[in-house]
């Protein structure tokens, strides 16, 4: 059940930095399990949200390129700190400082993805995160394809690392978590 339609209202729901936002997926990103706050901030129940996309939170605004590159670094087993912004079912939105880790069993297989979310610094959210993503959600807009402007938009990243000489979470860390 996807709320994509629903009008965004331009409402930030904010949640207590002492409060941790707990959900779990499948290998394809189902929810396996969600906390109270997570099914709180965004508006939603557990029965809504149980075997449904992850992406059943994902604002417009995020950048496709912030999730692939999410997605690249826990299928290779790695974790990674990223900042999100999520839509609630009524189209309020919610900032977050997500910490995603994968799942594994026994013989160490991957089974699943774990994620943290806490409440993030919206200093850094105005000054550093929102133009970076403002910037990647404008290449993978103007490119001539979906496919291409992704592409641009994980170029752009890599090229901000490299000149960096940093990985995604050491940029994340630097920017002042």
């Amino acid at each position: 059940m996807l709320y994509g339609n629903a009008k965004l209202t331009g409402v930030e729901r904010k949640f207590d930095r002492r409060d941790i936002i707990v959900s779990k997926t499948d290998l394809t990103g189902k929810i396996t399990y969600g906390n109270n706050t997570f099914y709180d901030l965004a508006d939603m129940t557990e029965k809504d949200c149980l075997n449904v996309q992850h992406n059943v939170v994902r604002h417009p605004d995020m950048p496709r390129t912030v999730f692939e590159y999410l997605w690249q670094c826990i299928k290779s087993g790695e974790e990674i700190f990223a900042y999100v912004v999520n839509r609630a079912k009524n189209g309020d939105h919610y900032w977050v400082l997500a910490h995603v880790t994968p799942s594994r069993d026994s013989g160490g297989n991957i089974v699943g993805y774990h994620s943290n979310r806490s409440a993030p610094n919206r200093q850094l959210i105005d000054e550093k995160i929102y133009p970076l993503y403002q910037e990647l959600k404008a290449l993978e807009e103007q490119a001539s394809s979906p496919k291409q402007g992704l592409l641009d938009g994980i170029n752009h990243l890599e090229r901000l690392l490299l000149e960096r000489k940093m990985t995604f979470n050491e940029m994340i860390f630097a920017m002042g978590v």
